[in-house]
């Protein structure tokens, strides 16, 4: 740790003790002067060049006294919450690990984005410093300036992403190893919920705190109805059982009034496939979801207040049951079944059938374990992820599932071999596709066919990044880009779809497929699939090849929201954006046609004397 470069805050301190003899200065007791060098002005450089100044001063900033204890909690302040309030350490040796992580993990980050630039970054590994360090570095570079450091943000949020769901998976298998007894169905939804969401901020207790505003309402509410009813004398946390019927009911029906009348809880019909739907924390916000994901919330409601209902796997449509008779029944006619999708609506055996139009055997109305919820829940979240559109957001949903289905139940050869067939369709993390083939093979012999044409064109692909194809390099000098008009970094318009976007690459003339040019109509163009086609990054978070005639630049230029802006780009430049390394090495050309652009566009907003803004592009020049 640098020692030299003394700033503002050590000739504060010089101003100090010029008023006082360096010898008294250094005979005030040692409260003071930890006091003294306590002042905010004073930073880490300040307190290594007082401590080597005199022993006495050495003496009073050791490692484990206030002063290095007070540097850093003002550095990184993220932290306090990993230390006992109190606490005694080695605040320096502290000090100087956090300084060295923040080093080494800019460092890689920088290499990941060079390296990485083609590929997405799936497998990195333990970066070799504690975690909570890591993060709070990878926090730090995610927290900075909001236009620049864009490709250090990209791959700095795929490292986090990458390092939460790490440990957010060994929750998951803790959680798995406990008797089924012992697990909650809450608990399991919200491991679910944050390997899917690993960068938002979700927590069990966040979760069972607003579960318990929830149960407090409930019991305002039964204490209307009912001020001696038991469950409103169980403290919070207590495990008690209501045995008589009459007194369940009380509890269902206020329940019901409390989530479906009084706090507007539905399903949600309208846009049923969306994932949010099965995200018990995004349940909470919007106060709707789809059958599973609302009945383990009013599961777990109805369990805080006495009355034990019972998940089933139910066809189509996730159901509860609640026993009408004496406990360990058998008989699927001794139960109520919920509807928690239908606003709690109650159900017989055989009006659970009307919900799907067709009969089934009595084996669907068994109530099932929380290992069994979970595997529903994240199915559903699967199946949402293969009807997706091939982007980004979801290949990661049905990588997500994925890991999580197959860390529950690692012997499904048919996700396994979807697994395999997604990374070696995106390209990436070879090795671990021949151990999933691998493990299929041993699982079932039958899919020897499938393993083997996936291990033979894996192998090349391994051989292939041995020996890394240089990215083409496209200059728009040369004679067959001369019909170019726009460069990467511009902010455009589409003319027909109206949405904006920034281009991140071109072709002189489409590259698709002939089923791609007919699907998307290019021969009804003026000059059809002849003309440049350009690669853009829509602000509505997809990426699209559009034609020349059908772009024009933005005239009043904004950020574009895309999550893969980074991965092109290093900053916004209030009037577009400046490509990254990797970028400019493939667009040598491009930047000085983009400032070009940007300035002619700025001179003619001038003359017409537009009623835009202009302080955007006068902040350029």
């Amino acid at each position: 740790m640098a020692t030299s470069g003394a700033g503002d805050g050590c000739s504060s301190l010089n101003g100090i003790v010029s008023e006082i003899e360096q010898k008294q200065f250094t005979n005030l007791p040692a409260e003071l002067l930890e006091y003294i060098l306590c002042f905010p002005v004073l930073k880490h450089v300040d307190i290594c060049n007082v401590s080597c100044s005199c022993k006495r001063l050495h003496d009073v900033c050791h490692g484990r006294g206030k002063v290095w204890g007070h540097q850093y909690k003002l550095r990184w302040p993220r932290l306090q919450k990993h230390y006992r309030q109190n606490e005694c350490c080695d605040w320096l040796k502290e000090y100087r690990t956090r300084h060295t992580v923040g080093v080494q993990i800019r460092r890689t980050v920088v290499s990941i984005s060079q390296r990485f630039f083609t590929e997405v970054v799936s497998d990195i590994e333990s970066l070799g410093a504690p975690e909570h360090f890591c993060e709070d570095e990878l926090l730090s570079i995610l927290n900075s300036d909001r236009r620049k450091s864009l490709t250090l943000k990209y791959y700095a949020k795929k490292i986090l992403y990458f390092l939460r769901q790490k440990n957010i998976l060994r929750s998951l298998k803790m959680f798995l190893e406990q008797p089924s007894e012992q697990q909650s169905a809450l608990e399991g939804a919200v491991l679910v919920d944050q390997y899917c969401n690993p960068l938002a901020d979700v927590s069990y207790d966040g979760i069972s705190s607003q579960l318990e505003e929830i149960t407090d309402k409930i019991n305002k509410m039964l204490r209307i109805k009912n001020p001696s009813h038991p469950s409103l004398r169980v403290t919070q946390g207590d495990c008690f059982a209501v045995d008589d019927f009459d007194l369940q009911r009380q509890v269902v029906v206020t329940l019901n009034a409390v989530l479906y009348e009084q706090l507007q809880y539905k399903g949600n019909e309208c846009d049923y496939y969306n994932p949010l739907n099965s995200y018990i924390h995004q349940v909470l916000l919007r106060r709707t979801g789809i059958p599973i994901s609302l009945s383990v919330l009013y599961m777990t409601l109805a369990r805080k207040l006495g009355v034990q209902l019972e998940p089933v796997n139910f066809p189509n449509h996730f159901l509860l049951r609640w026993c009408q008779q004496q406990r360990g029944s058998g008989d699927i006619y001794d139960f109520v079944y919920i509807d928690a999708f239908g606003k709690g609506k109650q159900l017989t055996a055989k009006e659970c059938e009307y919900l799907i139009g067709h009969q089934v055997t009595a084996d669907y109305y068994n109530a099932i374990s929380t290992t069994e919820v979970l595997l529903r829940m994240v199915g559903n979240l699967l199946n949402i992820g293969k009807r997706g559109e091939g982007n980004e957001k979801s290949y990661q949903l049905l990588r997500d599932s994925l890991d999580l289905y197959l860390t529950i139940n690692p012997d499904n050869v048919q996700y396994l071999l979807l697994q395999a067939r997604l990374y070696f369709h995106l390209g990436i993390w070879p090795e671990k596709v021949l151990d999933i083939l691998q493990h299929i093979q041993a699982l079932d012999p039958s899919q020897h066919g499938a393993v083997g044409y996936l291990v033979q064109h894996t192998l090349e692909h391994i051989q292939h990044k041995k020996h890394p194809v240089e990215p083409e390099v496209k200059r728009r000098s040369a004679p067959e880009h001369l019909e170019l008009q726009y460069s990467v970094g511009l902010i455009m318009k589409h003319k027909r779809s109206g949405y904006n976007c920034a281009i991140y690459g071109w072709d002189p003339k489409c590259t698709m497929s002939q089923e791609w040019i007919t699907t998307m109509r290019v021969h009804q163009l003026s000059s059809g699939a002849n003309q440049p086609f350009y690669n853009v990054l829509v602000q509505d978070g997809t990426c699209r090849y559009a034609a020349q005639e059908n772009l024009e630049p933005h005239s009043a230029p904004l950020e574009i929201a895309h999550p893969e802006v980074g991965r092109y780009f290093s900053e916004f430049h209030d009037s577009h954006y400046v490509a990254n390394e990797e970028l400019q090495t493939r667009y040598p050309e491009d930047m000085a046609e983009t400032l070009g652009t940007v300035q002619d566009l700025y001179h003619r907003l001038i003359q017409s004397q537009s009623p835009f803004s202009l302080s955007n592009f006068m902040k350029t020049y």
